[in-house]
């Protein structure tokens, strides 16, 4: 009865939270554990029709297709590892000998990935090198680094950088690299969270997990935490009235929260979440969630990063990535790394059907652009509500703003 709960409270999780493969990912491993193939087959079709080609989803969705079929499952053999016929030893040589520039301009700041999650790690990666993002920078700095970097001016202002703060914005605009970032320009260790790494079929286990976290970056120390998509951990209490399991955990994580302020000088807590609307109050009071910035869509100098950084290791040529840039407003980082990914198969699938290896070029991207749509639109309908219906306290007054310019444009 107890596994059944479990399994509600996760399902009515992913109801608020769709959008999270990672969750979605559990349930699908929680129904097979009960042998609800059927269930599992379903949820892996929408995790493939978010993120086509996981090898994660088609691992399960094979294991659901073998039950119900009563057939032994088979390992996943993904399209670049199946024979084509394709001669790619001779394709790697023609690539070669490709000596147009890549790029008709010169490499713009780069934008770096995240490392993998639940790994400590002392981060090179700098504010300086994360392309663009002139005003979130700016607000780091005012918030974050200027106490920080002047303790005595600080307390003379009554004012500090304790207490833990929340980037909030659309999906896929490069929050987990800022967090990133400002671990290494705080010369601290990064420790990146995600819901999987919380919660537990069993009961009781997700607290000690939250507890847990916290007891590693304490030893970490200086370290920053970086909690992701905390709306789906942290979910408002109030809405959570049958699932007490979650409201156990959020308790945790509150607890959690006031230690690391008072007693844990060299811990920093940062989350990232898409709809800070949905995180519990408690979250947001003083010492815990208390600063929220807004990371929008990528502007332009971030924009010509991204695409630098997806296309820097794949055979290009003449690619004017300034002009991209001034084209792909509107789309969000993974937006652009899906026109690159795009682009890349157009011309992989030229070169296999005429037999010569050609480097991807502008028409490729062209192409792409063509048929892709931004992602974030649903995003910005729901944010527009809260900015009309829900503001009264001023805490998406930034995000206001942010829209008026967008309407403006």
């Amino acid at each position: 009865m107890a596994d059944d709960q479990v399994l509600a409270d996760m399902l009515t999780m992913l109801e608020r939270s769709p959008g999270v493969l990672a969750l979605r990912v559990c349930v699908i491993e929680l129904l097979l554990e009960r042998e609800r193939y059927a269930d599992g087959l379903a949820h892996c079709g929408i995790a493939l029709a978010a993120e086509p080609g996981n090898a994660q989803v088609l691992g399960l969705m094979t294991r659901c297709t073998a039950a119900l079929s009563g057939t032994p499952a088979t390992p996943v053999v993904s399209s670049a590892q199946a024979p084509t016929g394709f001669d790619w030893a001779a394709a790697e040589d023609q690539v070669g000998d490709i000596i147009a520039p890549a790029f008709v301009d010169a490499a713009p700041t780069e934008f770096v990935t995240d490392d993998d999650a639940a790994t400590v790690a002392r981060p090179t990666l700098r504010l300086a090198d994360v392309g663009g993002m002139a005003e979130v920078k700016q607000q780091l700095d005012l918030t974050l680094f200027g106490p920080l970097r002047n303790p005595e001016l600080a307390a003379a202002y009554g004012t500090s950088a304790r207490g833990g703060l929340l980037l909030y914005g659309p999906p896929g605009c490069g929050k987990t690299f800022l967090a990133s970032a400002v671990a290494g320009e705080l010369g601290a260790n990064f420790y990146p969270i995600e819901i999987t790494d919380i919660l537990d079929i069993y009961t009781g286990a997700s607290e000690r997990n939250v507890h847990s976290v916290f007891e590693m970056a304490r030893r970490n120390a200086p370290c920053v935490l970086f909690l992701d998509e905390v709306d789906a951990l942290g979910h408002k209490r109030s809405q959570m009235q049958a699932s007490s399991t979650m409201r156990t955990v959020v308790n945790q994580l509150l607890t959690e929260l006031d230690s690391a302020t008072r007693g844990n000088e060299g811990v920093f807590v940062l989350g990232a979440t898409n709809h800070p609307w949905d995180v519990d109050v408690a979250l947001r009071r003083p010492g815990r969630f208390d600063r929220m910035i807004f990371v929008g869509l990528p502007d332009v100098a971030a924009r010509q990063a991204i695409l630098h950084y997806h296309l820097r290791d794949r055979p290009v040529a003449g690619i004017d990535l300034a002009a991209l840039a001034a084209r792909t407003d509107g789309l969000s980082g993974a937006d652009l790394a899906h026109v690159c990914t795009a682009a890349t198969q157009l011309a992989m699938a030229d070169s296999v059907r005429t037999g010569q290896v050609r480097p991807i070029g502008m028409p490729d991207l062209d192409a792409t652009l063509a048929q892709v749509r931004p992602s974030t639109g649903a995003w910005f309908e729901s944010a527009r509500n809260v900015v009309e219906f829900a503001n009264g306290d001023g805490s998406y007054d930034d995000l206001a703003r942010y829209l008026k310019r967008m309407k403006q444009r």
